[in-house]
């Protein structure tokens, strides 16, 4: 991945990032957005929907019912900040609070590709706002469980998005928005064979990365890292401070 290994040189760089358990999607982007683990948002597994009664509750909730996002916490506290969701996965988006996101594309079939496009757009649009783009591809899962994790179909699955994130880039450089970003870099799980869920190394241990204005260059991440640290690091970007329900900690070893 030609283009992601080159951004991420110029930033931090964590390959020892814990999940949440269980090591599954929705729990694990649920706590990347939330600041917390399913001990405290309730999302415990991908089949969760707030019109179903929870089988644990969340410890605390918006208006709406909803456990605060990062996003609704930002729109909260800041509210000219522009804020999009771009993603593939149907039940991705189920946690959070729409009233709080600006633009929102979902993607059947495993598309992807134009919601680079759409993303990009959105902060050429936007670009005289603070602004914050969630921008997911799912594909490269979907590979993972079909022909087994490091597969050669699964490695192209890589080497496609990786063509997308480095189209996305160089037009941000082109267009003067590359400078003033932070890009931070995410999955949700690893995996074994066909499948994942479990407490092996393989499913548990995920890559984290971040890059932009005030990050460490060159860095190998020594600090300890979970999934749910993300969105403490985002509020620290936008200099909001996180909720009292919120669990997790700013990894201040990541700024200069």
């Amino acid at each position: 991945m030609p283009h992601l290994d080159s951004l991420l040189a110029e930033g931090v760089l964590s390959v020892e990032t814990r999940c949440v358990m269980p090591s599954v999607t929705l729990p694990n982007w649920t706590s990347h957005l939330t600041g917390s683990g399913p001990e405290q948002h309730g999302v415990v597994d991908n089949d969760w929907e707030k019109s179903k009664k929870p089988v644990l509750p969340p410890a605390c909730k918006d208006e709406d019912g909803y456990y605060p996002s990062v996003f609704k916490v930002l729109k909260d506290e800041k509210p000219e900040v522009r804020i999009a969701f771009y993603y593939n996965g149907e039940n991705l988006i189920y946690p959070y609070n729409k009233k709080c996101l600006d633009e929102v594309s979902f993607l059947k079939d495993d598309g992807y590709a134009e919601n680079y496009d759409k993303a990009f757009d959105f902060l050429l649009k936007n670009r005289k706002n603070l602004t914050a783009v969630f921008l997911y591809s799912v594909h490269t899962d979907h590979a993972g469980h079909r022909y087994a994790w490091m597969s050669p179909e699964y490695i192209r699955s890589l080497e496609e998005v990786d063509q997308e994130i480095g189209q996305f880039i160089a037009k941000m450089k082109k267009e003067g928005l590359y400078e003033s970003t932070h890009f931070i870099f995410l999955s949700d799980h690893g995996g074994i064979r066909n499948g994942h869920g479990g407490v092996s190394v393989q499913e548990m241990v995920v890559p984290w990365g971040i890059v932009g204005p005030g990050i460490v260059r060159g860095e190998k991440m020594v600090e300890p890292n979970n999934t749910v640290n993300t969105a403490s690091v985002i509020l620290k970007l936008f200099r909001v401070k996180q909720p009292s329900c919120w669990t997790e900690k700013v990894l201040e070893s990541i700024f200069e």
